[in-house]
C-alpha cells in the first residue's frame, strides 16, 4: 500500500504542473448522440484526440441527447456551447431565435438515410406508395421533411391533405416493432436504422436518399455552436475544429479502426454493440465528412418551408453558417476549402 501511494503522488504533481499555479481553467460542453452519424465526437472523446488539441488548460463536459430538439433546447438555454445535430433540429433553431442563438460551424456526416419497404409487397415505384402507411423518426425531423416532400414531388398527397398515404411519426425503435408486427408499410429512416430494417425485420431499400441528391451528397449531420461562446471563445472553437478535421481524416483513412472504436462506445452508452454486419452495410450508405454540404440544407430548409414547417415566411438562413475558422484549419492543414 505504501509503495502504490508512493508512485500516486508524483503523477498528481505531474498533472498539476501541466495547469500554471493561478491559471483558470476554462470550460467548453458538448454535446452529440451515442450514434453512428457522430462518429467524430464519439471517437474523438474516445482517442483523446479533442482534449490532446484544447491541452491542459481546457474541461471538456459532455452531454448525450437522443434527438435533436432536445440538444437544441439546452444550447438555447445556454446550458452547451457546440452540440453535433441534423439540420432540420438546427433550422428550426436558427428560425425561432432570429438567429441569435446557433451558427454551423462545420459538417460531421453525408447520406446514411432512405425508405425501407416492407419486401411483402410490390412496391416499385412511387405510385405505389398510395395507400400506404410510412413511418418517419419524428414529426418535422429531416427524414419526416424528406419522406413529405418525396410523395408530394411524385403526386401523392398525405390523409391530412386528403390523400391516401398515412405518414406516421415514430420512433425509431419503434419503427422496428410496428414493422415485424406489419403495422406499418415502410419508414423512411436514418442508418443504423435502414440496415436494420433490411436485416432484422425483413425489409427492402426502396430508394437509397442518396440518389435524389447531385453527388449523392446531403448533411446529415454537423457541428453547430452557441453564437455567444463561437464570439467569446473563437480559439477553444478552433482547437476543436482542427481535432475533428484531424478525427474527420482519421476515420476515412481506417474505417475498420474507427468503426472498432466507434461501436465499443456505441455500446458503452447503450449497453449493447451494434453487430458487425450491420455497422458494415450501414457504414457503406454513409460519408463522415467535414464538409457541411449547404446547399442541401438550404434545399431542405425550402422542402420544409413549402410543406408548412417553417411558418408563413419563407426563412432568411444567410447567417446560420460561419466557416471562417473551418476555413483557417483547412488552409492550415493544407486541405481544399469547403463552398
Amino acid at each position: 500500500m505504501r509503495r502504490s501511494r508512493a508512485l500516486l503522488i508524483p503523477a498528481l504533481l505531474l498533472l498539476v504542473s501541466l495547469v500554471p499555479l493561478g491559471a483558470t481553467v476554462k470550460q467548453i460542453r458538448v454535446g452529440y448522440f451515442p450514434n453512428i452519424t457522430h462518429a467524430q465526437a464519439l471517437v474523438g472523446m474516445a482517442t483523446g484526440a479533442f482534449q490532446k488539441e484544447l491541452g491542459p488548460g481546457v474541461e471538456i463536459k459532455t452531454y448525450l441527447f437522443n434527438a435533436g430538439p432536445s440538444a437544441m433546447e439546452a444550447l438555447m438555454a445556454g446550458q452547451i456551447d457546440l452540440t453535433y445535430v441534423g439540420p432540420n433540429p438546427a433550422i428550426t433553431c436558427f428560425i425561432r431565435t432570429e438567429g441569435d442563438a446557433l451558427r454551423i460551424i462545420a459538417g460531421a456526416a453525408s447520406g446514411g438515410a432512405g425508405l425501407v419497404v416492407r419486401a411483402d409487397l410490390a412496391t416499385k415505384g412511387p405510385a405505389d406508395l398510395a395507400g400506404k402507411r410510412l413511418a418517419s423518426p419524428q414529426l418535422g425531423n429531416t427524414q419526416d421533411v424528406a419522406l413529405r416532400h418525396y410523395l408530394l414531388t411524385n403526386g401523392l398527397k398525405t390523409q391530412e391533405f386528403g390523400g391516401t398515404v398515412r405518414v406516421l411519426p415514430t420512433a425509431n425503435p419503434d419503427q422496428l416493432t410496428l414493422f415485424l408486427k406489419k403495422e406499418i408499410d415502410g419508414a423512411w429512416t436514418v442508418e443504423p436504422w435502414v440496415t436494420r430494417l433490411i436485416r432484422e425485420a425483413g425489409g427492402r431499400l426502396f430508394l437509397d436518399e442518396r440518389s435524389l441528391w447531385p453527388n449523392g451528397m446531403f448533411v446529415t449531420g454537423h457541428l453547430v455552436a452557441r453564437r455567444a461562446f463561437l464570439a467569446k471563445e473563437p480559439a477553444i472553437v478552433r482547437a476543436w475544429l482542427r481535432a475533428h478535421v484531424a478525427v474527420t481524416l482519421a476515420i476515412n483513412a481506417d474505417a475498420k479502426w474507427a468503426r472498432r472504436i466507434l461501436n465499443e462506445e456505441i455500446r458503452r452508452y447503450t449497453g449493447k454493440a451494434l453487430p458487425e454486419e450491420v455497422l458494415g452495410d450501414a457504414w457503406a450508405r454513409l460519408d463522415i465528412t467535414y464538409d457541411p454540404v449547404c446547399a442541401s440544407l438550404h434545399r431542405s430548409a425550402e422542402d420544409a418551408f413549402e410543406l408548412g414547417f417553417l411558418g408563413k415566411e419563407k426563412p432568411d438562413l444567410a447567417k446560420i453558417y460561419d466557416l471562417s475558422l473551418l476555413t483557417k484549419v483547412l488552409k492550415e492543414k493544407g486541405l481544399a476549402g469547403v463552398k
